[in-house]
């Protein structure tokens, strides 16, 4: 837990001078607006004299959470990364601020490793503090079973942005809102951004813009795109830009990929009490960050062709074109649904693919199934085990140990809340606008049995997303992405490889385009696995960067 004595730093004298050089200072009187609750790529504030006083949005309304004094500085991750602010600054005495612009502030972190460390250090545990403390400029209001909703705050979890959600058949704060905003109930979902800003039934790509999370111009070059933001992606992304590449890293959600949906991951080196897949995304996106990549989210790849001899041209699916010398495909796999018609009406209204703390508080105290015989399953159903009152496991195979780790079988064996259900599979679906039941078959005696359950997470496995890739791309019967030594010759032929040299260890049939993580065939289904590829895939960039700079001289 992040305490008070962790969200603040005092710079020295010393220290103040220097950043003197990245800002401008200025005299300001009690009372006056230095920084607005919501705005868009804020200022960083130092207070030189005086003190600054912080406001935050609550429960009760807007109230002073904090105060800035000699050598202290406002603000929290929104300053790095360009969202919206979550706080509003204003003077609380006559006195003197440092003001660093936004870009110039990026330009410190990047450039100075002392500074980078004590900034992105304190604003990651104001991040995680407010969080806790409930303050959140950003309000949900829509119904529990709305998949709108379901989107709208998934991309929110998603992205660590935090906010507040109001069910208006929950209570009176609903209607409140609503009135003081003159929204109706045709009108929702919205999303209350800010002091003013509401957004009327936005999808998740319109909310995103509005949270400063999309501001990718079109016709923007890399010296490397990377195409998913799982654990390899980020891991690409941070270690090419902390050697100097310029990075563009795009998802379709949001950073983390499937481990982001992961509840908790225990056996990833380092973390010996576990670490929750979106928070190991969001520590690695500050990361990403700070060394000056620039991720952006939800955007989706519509396909990729080669603008002339050297760069490729990466087409996104809104119209926007981006361009680079070098590609990382990581875009992992999608989770499968079930082979039953009708399936898309239930999900997000009682079907869900991942695990996570907005999931579990629909389902609080309620019957719960999961279906799957993987690591994330054996998660899910742990973490959904703590807030349900039953969790059924079921899945096609005679055994949990042909499939998962064998400290996760333990626990479910061992877990009060939890039934493991064999030999099982999930053959209908029922209920009216949300999952009220399901009907599941045993694959031994071919017996059915009805339940009323309402909520059923799905974990079945995989299939790469690679649709958006070339026609002319290796890959294999499944389409899973081929590299390296898996191409043979004949297929570099097929595919039009051009170069004198064999593909590298995570190279495609076509030159300077990787796949790294699940999306790769051989690739092993690990968070740690995928980190490694996106490491060690950069020096292959830099080798093959390399040769166009010696050809081009």
């Amino acid at each position: 837990m992040v305490s008070r004595a962790d969200v603040n730093h005092n710079f020295s004298d010393a220290e103040l001078d220097e950043l003197r050089s990245f800002g401008t200072v200025e005299s300001h009187k009690a009372g006056d607006l230095l920084v607005e609750e919501g705005a868009m790529a804020p200022d960083c504030i130092v207070t030189l004299s005086g003190h600054t006083d912080i406001f935050a949005s609550t429960d009760e309304g807007r109230k002073r959470v904090g105060w800035m004094e000699h050598g202290q500085f406002a603000g929290d991750l929104s300053v790095l990364t360009g969202q919206r602010h979550l706080s509003r600054v204003e003077m609380g005495a006559d006195g003197e601020i440092l003001r660093i612009a936004h870009p110039d502030f990026q330009r410190l972190i990047a450039g100075n490793s002392h500074y980078s460390d004590i900034f992105v250090r304190v604003l990651s545990a104001r991040r995680e503090f407010s969080n806790h403390r409930g303050f959140a400029v950003t309000i949900v209001i829509g119904a529990a079973m709305d998949r709108s909703v379901y989107a709208l705050r998934d991309l929110l979890m998603k992205h660590g942005v935090a906010h507040r959600w109001f069910d208006p058949a929950d209570g009176p704060v609903a209607a409140h809102l609503m009135a003081e905003r003159g929204l109706t109930d045709d009108q929702l979902p919205a999303v209350i951004l800010g002091a003013a800003d509401v957004l009327v039934q936005p999808t998740p790509e319109q909310l995103a813009a509005g949270l400063g999370l999309d501001l990718l111009p079109d016709g923007a070059t890399a010296d490397v795109l990377v195409v998913g933001s799982g654990p390899g992606g980020l891991a690409a992304a941070v270690y090419a830009a902390s050697e100097g590449l310029t990075v563009i890293a795009l998802d379709s959600l949001a950073p983390g990929g499937q481990a982001g949906t992961s509840s908790k991951i225990e056996n990833y080196l380092g973390f010996p009490t576990g670490i929750s897949g979106n928070e190991l995304a969001r520590r690695a996106t500050v990361q990403a960050q700070k060394f000056g990549a620039r991720l952006v989210a939800p955007v989706r790849a519509a396909s990729i062709g080669r603008d002339g001899d050297d760069a490729y041209c990466l087409h996104l699916a809104d119209g926007r074109e981006l361009r680079s010398r070098a590609v990382v495909v990581a875009s992992g796999a999608q989770y499968q649904r079930l082979p039953i018609d009708g399936i898309e009406a239930y999900e997000g209204r009682g079907i869900y693919y991942g695990a996570t703390p907005m999931e579990a508080q629909l389902c609080g105290n309620a019957e719960v199934t999961v279906v799957g015989s993987g690591n994330s399953a054996g998660q899910g159903a742990i973490y959904l085990a703590s807030v349900a009152k039953k969790v059924y496991v079921i899945f096609r195979r005679s055994s949990l140990r042909e499939t998962m780790s064998e400290y996760l079988v333990k626990r479910l064996e061992e877990h009060p809340n939890i039934e493991i259900i064999p030999s099982t599979d999930v053959v209908g679906l029922h209920g009216e606008e949300r999952l009220s039941g399901l009907t599941y078959r045993c694959r031994e005696t071919g017996a059915e049995d009805r339940c009323d359950c309402g909520f059923l997470f799905l974990f079945l496995g995989a299939s790469p997303n690679t649709t958006w890739l070339p026609r002319e791309m290796v890959c294999d019967e499944r389409g899973f992405v081929k590299t390296g030594a898996d191409i043979a010759p004949l297929e570099l032929v097929k595919a039009g490889w051009s170069l004198d040299r064999m593909p590298s260890r995570y190279e495609t049939s076509w030159p300077r385009i990787y796949a790294i993580g699940d999306v790769r065939k051989g690739s092993v289904k690990r968070v740690a696995s995928s980190v490694g590829e996106g490491s060690v895939v950069v020096s292959d960039i830099h080798q093959a960067l390399a040769e166009i700079g010696a050809a081009e001289s």
